[in-house]
């Protein structure tokens, strides 16, 4: 399984902006369709967005449409989401997961989860 490590969480003021990343740890990833999920204590783990393998379709949960934009880059290993315009609400741990499809991603099938960065948003 590939291994994922996120970074970019961190503390921000509500409407403020952060990128996440997700780096993994071989070229495998570019096979797989990359994604970010986010819990909060005592909720289930939400799916929030997806990528296809090739960055050519990607797919938002309502809430976040429009306000954040995931991306990857296959020769870095990488997968981003770009997160603006931020609620206190979205303060949650943030997991990278990598999985066959959206479509299954999206069903919370997962091949490999990452270890989740920490987001808080202030009000």
């Amino acid at each position: 399984q590939v291994q994922l490590v996120e970074s970019g969480g961190g503390l921000v003021q509500a409407g403020g902006s952060l990128r996440l990343s997700c780096a993994a740890s071989d070229r495998t990833f570019s096979l797989y369709a990359m994604g970010w999920f986010r819990q909060t204590p005592g909720k289930e783990r939400e799916f929030v967005a997806a990528i296809n393998w090739s960055g050519t379709a990607t797919f938002y949960t309502d809430s976040v449409k429009g306000r954040f934009t995931i991306s990857r880059d296959n020769a870095q290993n990488t997968v981003y989401l770009q997160m603006n315009s931020l609620k206190p609400e979205e303060t949650a741990v943030y997991y990278c997961a990598a999985s066959d499809s959206i479509n299954i991603m999206r069903r919370a099938i997962i091949n490999s989860w990452g270890q989740g960065t920490q987001v808080t948003v202030s009000s």
